[in-house]
């Protein structure tokens, strides 16, 4: 895998991952009961912090990018590892 491949992929999982921690702890302004004039109710209140999502998401996708690096680099589980209906037919590497 080449440096920009690496990237990418962090890329990727970066995002991937910021899109599941979202939601996780986050309070509205409806639960809240402070709604702001012109805001939505399910808007986030004024407690919520991109920073510390931002963090939580770089650590999770750093462990998340190593493991799957890893298996590309080292090429221990291949695209046959996962056919399950053996439509790929039999292989030629031993």
């Amino acid at each position: 895998m080449s440096i920009v491949s690496g990237i990418v992929l962090f890329a990727v999982i970066w995002f991937l991952v910021l899109f599941i921690v979202l939601p996780f702890r986050m309070e509205t302004q409806g639960d809240v009961g402070e709604i702001v004039q012109g805001t939505h109710a399910g808007s986030p209140s004024s407690s919520f912090s991109m920073k510390r999502k931002a963090k939580i998401t770089t650590i999770w996708a750093a462990l998340a990018w190593v493991l799957i690096a890893g298996v590309v680099i080292y090429g221990d589980i291949g695209v046959r590892d996962i056919d399950l209906f053996n439509r790929m037919g039999p292989g030629t590497d031993g």
